[in-house]
């Protein structure tokens, strides 16, 4: 197979792609932006938008590489996942040829480590029609099914079972990456393995857009870095199976996402803040610019107190070459106007420190850069100065009210 190199926002000239490489290109990795190449038939100018990780197509294997070393994206990808443990997640750094194969071992050793003390169990709430009463009868549904008439009786019942949500999502997960273009044969084995551990969970085929969202305890609590790493792998797989084969398929992380969840989280460890008062995208929160309600703002960053928003901020995975692009200045702007605050904060993911203070209004808008390509100790630093600087907004706040 044709291996082929990309990088994240950089343009490749004049790549050959058949028609049907074109087609299965555009439909697994709409993010990647294709347009002929001028003067020559069946080549195209290839540029990736955000989303990084592996293309596969019928003869031609595509690796989209980030700006930042793939180690450095990992331990984004750990924090979030993992939060203050990141360190603890085993993705293999040294052995990867790609983002994908330093992922999938990651992943193996979490499950291994979930599955030491056995198959996780837990009670799901059963609707079915047995020949037997088991826990509740469900009256409404016998009369107006069975009319009244028993057997098979129309019962409710709790069943202790290892078919539940978490062990689906991890079945989920290792079929997924099953159907991928796996180089390690020891970690084929592990998913197989794996899966025949699963054998009595219920396959189920979750939509990358509407995964379920798990509650965590005491009781699941050493489940819970496989499945979050699980989720993350059901969000990034896709595949195209129109004629019941897997003729393409990808493994893409956005790093848009990527970076506005390590910002979102790492600030609020630093701040030492609930997520209720430092949410992301607003959660929970209502913020409207206009004063009928209909313009509804979604800041990445905010922090609340006593229901009043006393900062607001943006996370930007861009890099600032000349100045801040204009939208991301008026997007900021209206986040200070809806919350009646003096200015707000723009955090880049490269570039220089910089400020606005616009005119007629005096609000001030900050931009903060993190660079990336540091150690995780480094980047960790930089986010407690960003923090410091957060904190030093919000008190402004409060001494001038």
């Amino acid at each position: 197979m044709q291996p082929l190199t990309l990088v994240e926002y950089q343009s490749c000239s004049s790549v050959p792609l058949t028609l049907e490489q074109l087609d299965e290109l555009r439909r697994v990795a709409p993010s990647v932006d294709v347009s002929p190449t001028p003067g020559r038939t069946d080549h195209y100018e290839l540029r990736p938008g955000s989303f990084v990780g592996a293309v596969n197509l019928p003869g031609l294997a595509i690796e989209i590489q980030p700006k930042i070393p793939i180690d450095r994206l990992l331990f984004l990808i750990s924090y979030v996942l993992g939060h203050r443990k990141w360190q603890e997640v085993p993705f293999d750094l040294e052995q990867a040829p790609s983002l994908v194969e330093a992922i999938v071992p990651g992943f193996v050793a979490q499950v291994r480590r979930a599955f030491q003390r056995g198959v996780l169990q837990g009670y799901r709430v059963e609707e079915t029609a047995l020949q037997t009463i088991r826990g509740r009868v469900r009256f409404d549904d016998q009369l107006r099914s069975r009319y009244g008439r028993f057997p098979p009786a129309e019962v409710r019942y709790d069943d202790y079972t290892e078919d539940i949500e978490e062990n689906r999502v991890l079945k989920a997960a290792f079929h997924r990456l099953g159907r991928l273009r796996l180089r390690s044969q020891e970690t084929r084995r592990a998913l197989r393995s794996f899966d025949e551990a699963l054998a009595s969970v219920r396959p189920v085929e979750y939509d990358a857009r509407q995964l379920p969202t798990i509650a965590w305890t005491r009781l699941n609590e050493r489940y819970r870095p496989a499945v979050e790493l699980a989720l993350l792998i059901l969000r990034a797989t896709s595949f195209d199976t129109r004629h019941g084969a897997v003729a393409a398929s990808s493994f893409l992380l956005d790093m848009n996402q990527v970076f506005e969840d390590f910002v979102t989280l790492a600030l609020r460890d630093q701040l030492r803040l609930s997520e209720r008062a430092f949410p992301q995208g607003n959660q929970g929160r209502q913020l409207r610019l206009d004063a009928a309600g209909r313009v509804r703002l979604l800041p990445d960053l905010s922090w609340w107190e006593a229901g009043r928003c006393v900062f607001v901020g943006d996370a930007k995975y861009k890099r600032i070459e000349d100045n801040v692009k204009h939208a991301d200045l008026y997007q900021l702007l209206a986040y200070t106007i809806a919350t009646d605050l003096p200015g707000g904060l723009l955090i880049y993911a490269d570039g220089a420190d910089a400020s606005h203070t616009i005119v007629n209004l005096g609000k001030l808008l900050d931009i903060a850069t993190l660079d990336l390509s540091g150690t995780p100790d480094d980047v960790l630093g930089q986010i407690a100065g960003i923090a410091r600087r957060i904190r030093m907004l919000r008190q402004s706040i409060v001494e001038a009210a």
